[in-house]
């Protein structure tokens, strides 16, 4: 079965998404980034998610981790949750 490791960035708002998808464009350090700006716990590991399989996100996140390019951010991604970066670090 496919696995995936990813991280993201969960944000409340589309502008705050973008503003921080900005800060990225420019070299700005991703977890240096989730730490000061994510919602989800996940941020106090830098937004890492660790390995998962498909199915075990929401629709819309499993989308972007398992069929866009690695190591390429990706979002903002609306969940019910708000508004994700998401960066895939390997596929298997």
């Amino acid at each position: 079965m496919a696995k995936a490791c990813a991280r993201h960035i969960l944000l409340k708002t589309k502008e705050d998404a973008e503003k921080v998808k900005q800060q990225l464009s420019k070299g700005a350090d991703f977890a240096t980034l989730a730490k000061k700006h994510s919602q989800c716990a996940s941020a106090k590991k830098g937004g890492d998610l660790g390995e998962f399989s498909p199915g075990k996100m929401l629709k819309a996140f499993d989308n972007v981790v398992f069929k866009k390019p690695v190591l390429t951010v990706h979002g903002p991604v609306k969940t019910k949750f708000g508004y994700h970066l998401i960066e895939t670090i390997y596929r298997t």
